[in-house]
């Protein structure tokens, strides 16, 4: 990855050996390493058996669930707040673990409507809920710094399971509540 790095600075104009970019191609490499570390995860490893006997079927919500993630397109960064709502059956999961599934399906090259429907099957993979709604609000770089050049656009998405897609009363206490 180092070298193709180098290659780039060079395609652009650069000198690689200057002062302020020879350690850049390592710093790049690490920092997309760090960045796609979602593809070196998956949901049994990131729940780890975090799951506990559910003492009511009330709605849980983790709301502005901090996120960081790269479209596919550009390989720029989109950012914002995911919102999950589920209703328990059995079990209800540890609420760290909700956060770490968001970063892991963040932590991957992506676009916005993926991310959200992974998160949303992801959670009811898990815990067999009797519905799951998650919302995605997040800005897009590809947006603001380069294209159309949008400052201030935001892009929602939503995927609603089970109870949250058949019951519109579940869905609009879920949507009410995050707001």
């Amino acid at each position: 990855m180092k070298d193709s790095i180098r290659d780039i600075l060079v395609k652009m104009g650069e000198d690689p050996n200057r002062q302020g970019l020879l350690d850049t191609p390592e710093r790049v490499m690490k920092s997309m390493e760090f960045l796609t570390r979602g593809y070196k995860q998956n949901l049994e490893e990131i729940v780890n058996g975090a799951m506990f006997d559910a003492e009511s079927d009330d709605m849980v919500i983790l709301k502005n669930i901090e996120f960081y993630s790269m479209c596919e397109h550009h390989m720029l960064p989109f950012l914002g707040k995911c919102h999950i709502g589920y209703i328990p059956q059995k079990k209800i999961l540890g609420v760290s673990k909700l956060a770490r599934i968001v970063d892991m399906f963040a932590r991957r090259l992506q676009i916005q409507e993926r991310l959200t429907r992974q998160v949303a099957e992801a959670i009811q993979e898990s815990l067999d809920t009797e519905g799951v709604g998650v919302v995605m609000e997040a800005q897009h770089l590809c947006m603001v710094m380069r294209g159309v050049e949008k400052q201030h656009s935001v892009m929602t998405t939503s995927r609603m399971l089970g109870s949250f897609r058949a019951e519109a009363p579940t869905r609009n206490e879920f949507l009410k509540l995050i707001k």
